[in-house]
């Protein structure tokens, strides 16, 4: 990949990510003035979303590992992925149904919304899986882009509509109820899940599935699923705790600290996603070069930027929020550190998956994240509420990226001081693995 398709392609990215935020901060502007514990509820429901569509999301990488790594035919790959995300979401669905018959508060009781949008809600992370392993970012970023900005149009037009029945715009933003907040983000989703599909299988031809490649992977499909679970929890699990402690009103004050922090994880996930298919590149010293290249680009980046985003957050928050969202700028600054460090993962994720073919080294290394994070808010949590959560949780980050940078080294065969020089692609730098690197792909 040259620096200048490098730079295009992570420019593309970018620009997708950023409307994402655009979409993002707009939802989150409509539902976190109409008060905290709305914000709270939304944030759980989403986060529970969030778990289902991540357990399931080792379909899409292993149809993206089958095109970049194995060369495998797109269709037959596409199809036999699709039916089978389609059909696991059709189980998970008779689960939400009985956990929203059980529970009996917010947003719990309305996971049977979820329910309804469970077969469809896979199809995305599964269809963007072709595009990835293409290299094709376009259709990728149109696909992670339309599901805020429907979500968002979709609740400008009930405060409209509301107030074009005769209520203020304010006070018709206010009778938004969680129900109604729930319903318009599962039905963007789902409408966006059957179009992506639609415009994967254009691409990749319908034809029969390839079930064969399904039985390949299917190891590899329930691996990266735990994996990413494991990361999603590792992301999200404060917010659990937080309600657990304090109610849904302190999880909704600490959703936005954590929404506004991993604004940061903008660039290094479109930086990621740019060079994924390069990453999975069979030979160890381009794979090894380029998440160097790439985490480098990430941490720097993520540094620089983390004072301006403070800085306009603790202005920020109150004046668009309200007042109740000043409690979120403490947790937000301790976050950032965490944050920052945690900039790496994503490249050092997409080397043990799409490289490695070993995405139980990402497990480990959110595992070991999450379980440090849990320790230690047993005790910063009852103590100081949010800010110990943000506290336990960079600490947590940092020492797993740590230990995460020195599992890529071990594999890549190179040493701490790769991060300062970078890594050579010449093959001397994978030369003295070789025995190591034939084994790893036998594993694959």
């Amino acid at each position: 990949m040259t620096a200048t398709s490098f730079a295009r392609a992570a420019f593309g990215n970018l620009a997708a990510k950023v409307l994402l935020v655009v979409f993002g901060l707009g939802v989150t502007l409509i539902v976190a003035r109409r008060g905290a514990e709305l914000q709270g509820a939304f944030s759980l429901f989403v986060a529970c979303e969030a778990v289902l569509v991540t357990l399931f999301s080792g379909f899409g990488l292993a149809l993206a590992r089958e095109v970049s790594h194995h060369r495998a035919d797109a269709g037959r790959g596409l199809s036999a992925m699709l039916l089978a995300s389609a059909g696991v979401g059709l189980i998970a669905a008779a689960v939400l149904v009985g956990v929203s018959a059980w529970a009996d508060r917010e947003p719990y009781r309305h996971l049977w919304l979820l329910a309804l949008a469970a077969p469809f809600l896979l199809l995305v992370p599964t269809a963007t899986g072709l595009w990835m392993g293409q290299g094709r970012m376009l259709p990728l970023n149109v696909a992670q882009v339309a599901s805020p900005g429907l979500v968002l149009a979709a609740l400008v037009a009930l405060i409209v509509s509301s107030g074009s029945a005769g209520l203020p715009v304010e006070q018709a933003a206010g009778t938004l109820s969680v129900a109604a907040v729930l319903a318009v983000w599962v039905m963007a989703k789902s409408g966006v899940g059957l179009g992506t599909a639609a415009w994967a299988f254009h691409d990749a031809g319908r034809v029969a599935p390839g079930w064969d490649l399904l039985r390949r992977d299917a190891r590899f499909v329930a691996v990266i699923g735990a994996t990413n679970v494991i990361s999603l929890l590792n992301y999200r699990v404060m917010l659990f705790v937080i309600e657990h402690h304090a109610g849904l009103a302190a999880a909704g004050v600490y959703s936005v600290a954590v929404q506004i922090g991993e604004l940061l994880w903008l660039l290094s996930s479109a930086v990621t996603v740019s060079v994924y298919h390069r990453i999975g590149n069979p030979d160890r010293a381009v794979a090894a070069a380029m998440t160097v290249r790439a985490v480098r680009i990430n941490v720097l980046a993520t540094v620089a930027a983390a004072p301006a985003l403070l800085a306009v957050a603790w202005w920020g928050l109150p004046w668009a929020l309200g007042p109740a969202y000043e409690a979120a700028r403490v947790p937000l600054a301790a976050l950032l550190p965490g944050i920052a460090a945690y900039a790496a993962a994503s490249s050092l994720s997409a080397f043990y998956t799409n490289h490695l073919g070993r995405p139980r080294l990402s497990a480990a290394v959110a595992g070991l994240s999450l379980g440090l994070n849990l320790l230690l808010s047993l005790w910063t949590v009852p103590r100081w509420g949010a800010v110990g959560a943000a506290v336990s949780t960079s600490v947590a980050y940092v020492v797993a990226i740590t230990v995460a940078a020195a599992l890529f080294q071990r594999h890549a065969g190179l040493g701490w001081g790769v991060w300062l020089r970078g890594a050579p692609q010449a093959a001397a730098g994978a030369g003295r693995d070789n025995r190591a690197m034939r084994a790893s792909r036998g594993r694959s």
